[in-house]
């Protein structure tokens, strides 16, 4: 095999690269999960979740499972069988949270969706103003869709519950936002909040999280669908101290009490949103410089994280990307479900600044033109402005 200087380029939304402090600090010697040690990790780890959802008053579970595990978890420990459940239908992982949920035994209704918008708040509100006898018992809603590049107005859906006076469950998928974008467990009323640690929080697959608010423990001592890995008692009985009911994925821990610091205490979560949304803003002119669509239409539906991006009929988006991997050394997403060849994603999250953009767009711009897509070589000039303009915008204002 030959060898390919530099390192790999990896852009898709998820997993993302992970920092080498998060590599080195995995790479620390297993500890005893049962030792005073462990324990102050745990706590640690679980209260800066905390400050990540924002939130004060939720309780978080952290598992050792991907996203997936997350998403059973908040129905199993919620809902019973034959439950109703109202979902909507954003893309590709919205798709398999309601096939996941009819797979348990629950009757989903979900919502049609045309993978280019998100969540219609006045949709939900009108489903739950017509169940006058309140069955449907929990509505799911994923905040940031990675097959789209959209992001559904979780806030108000809130309201839109609200308006309707019904009393489900809230829950949120923030597999590919946490930790990216602007998202309040408490303030925006959510009771189940899912979350996955390979996008945002800068870490391997491996861990997922669920954060819980006290209307959903209290329906978890009600719900009977069968729960035991997933249970959150006992998750809880014992993160109360630190531990785990079962064996814990003890070096992932350590890479995500380094990731924490690095977010929360180092950069910021206010900066990292920042930064995520001046990427997401720099990508998507580009999109618009070479003469391409990007694939979310609502401006207040535009993601931070990724950028999917359609390609002119006549093209195959996977081609273009196999063309980018071979020349270029660099991996972008897929069309995933309805969108496979019909888009490619740039992944624009976690440990990833200007010149990392710069260096992604400049490959997809001259992979285009490998792939015989006919572009304006307009779109590296175009994000550089945008992002030359915003690294002068602080020190006018220091000025």
């Amino acid at each position: 095999m030959t060898r390919r200087a530099g390192r790999h380029f990896l852009q898709i939304p998820g997993p993302t690269n992970v920092p080498d402090r998060v590599l080195r600090a995995i790479d620390f010697p297993t500890m005893d999960h049962r030792s005073p040690d462990f324990a102050e990790l745990g706590l640690g780890t679980i209260a800066g979740m905390k400050r990540v959802f924002k939130s004060t008053r939720g309780e978080v579970v952290i598992y050792p499972a991907s996203g997936t595990g997350a998403w059973e978890a908040a129905l199993v420990n919620t809902l019973s069988a034959g439950d109703r459940v109202l979902m909507a239908e954003t893309g590709h992982f919205a798709t398999l949270w309601q096939k996941l949920a009819g797979k348990l035994g629950l009757e989903v209704e979900f919502l049609a969706g045309d993978w280019r918008h998100g969540a219609d708040p006045e949709a939900i509100e009108k489903k739950l103003r017509a169940d006058t006898g309140k069955a449907i018992k929990a509505v799911c809603v994923v905040h940031n869709e990675t097959s789209t590049g959209v992001v559904s107005r979780i806030a108000d859906v809130r309201k839109a519950i609200d308006a309707a006076a019904h009393p489900a469950l809230f829950m949120v998928d923030t597999i590919s936002s946490l930790a990216s974008l602007d998202y309040r467990h408490d303030e925006w009323g959510v009771d189940v909040t899912v979350a996955g640690s390979q996008k945002g929080l800068m870490l391997p697959p491996g861990l997922s999280f669920n954060c819980v608010s006290a209307k959903a423990l209290e329906a978890s001592k009600k719900s009977k669908l069968p729960r035991s890995y997933w249970a959150w008692d006992e998750m809880l009985s014992n993160g109360k101290k630190g531990y785990f009911p079962y064996t814990p994925a003890t070096n992932l821990l350590y890479g995500l009490r380094e990731a924490l610091k690095m977010l929360l205490d180092e950069e910021g979560l206010d900066a990292v949103f920042a930064r995520h949304q001046r990427h997401g803003e720099a990508t998507r002119r580009a999109v618009r410089a070479w003469g391409l669509e990007v694939l979310a239409l609502d401006p207040r539906e535009f993601s931070g994280s990724l950028t999917a991006v359609m390609t002119p009929p006549g093209h195959d988006a996977d081609k273009v990307r196999k063309v980018i991997l071979d020349a270029f050394d660099m991996s972008l997403g897929t069309g995933l479900g309805k969108l496979s060849g019909k888009v490619f994603r740039i992944g624009h999250l976690g440990d990833f600044n200007d010149l990392t953009l710069m260096g992604t767009l400049a490959g997809v711009e001259m992979g285009l033109e490998l792939a015989g897509v006919q572009v304006k070589r307009e779109g590296v000039k175009a994000a550089m402005e945008h992002l030359a303009g915003c690294a002068k915008a602080p020190a006018r204002q220091a000025a």
